[in-house]
């Protein structure tokens, strides 16, 4: 059965009266989170825009873009232009570390129900793996 918490969170209490700590609720730290997450994929997916154009890179850039807006109260995502083409491993290696990152924002999204987020990270997860497959059956 359930049963439930009878202490107070130590969030809260250990810088000593609840108003000396500006706690945060779950939802603005999933918030944080997911907005770092998204951010963090939209900087690898600048770098495969650099190392490899194309349209569906373009346009998951502003939808991610948007999101890390919004999740961050219309604060825009600070973007650095990669300006260098990638190698295929080099490629390969942002392939992976996006499709990671992505799945770690559909976990963030999921906990906090945030389906258009949700939806968005799942799309690139695909992606990724897509762009992936024909490299693995390469290099075998």
């Amino acid at each position: 059965m359930y049963e439930p918490i009878r202490t107070k969170s130590v969030h809260r209490t250990m810088a000593g009266a609840p108003h000396d700590f500006p706690g945060r609720s779950r939802e603005e730290e999933l918030d944080i989170q997911l907005a770092g997450h998204l951010g963090a994929l939209l900087a690898v997916t600048d770098e495969l825009r650099a190392a490899a154009p194309s349209a569906d890179l373009d346009t998951a850039a502003e939808r991610l873009a948007e999101q890390v807006t919004r999740l961050r109260g219309g604060s825009e995502p600070a973007r650095a232009p990669a300006t260098t083409s990638g190698s295929a491993p080099r490629v390969t290696a942002l392939h992976r570390q996006a499709h990671a990152l992505a799945g770690r924002a559909l976990v963030v999204a999921a906990s906090r129900a945030d389906t258009v987020a949700a939806i968005l990270a799942a799309e690139r997860m695909d992606a990724h793996t897509a762009a992936l497959a024909p490299r693995a059956l390469a290099s075998h």
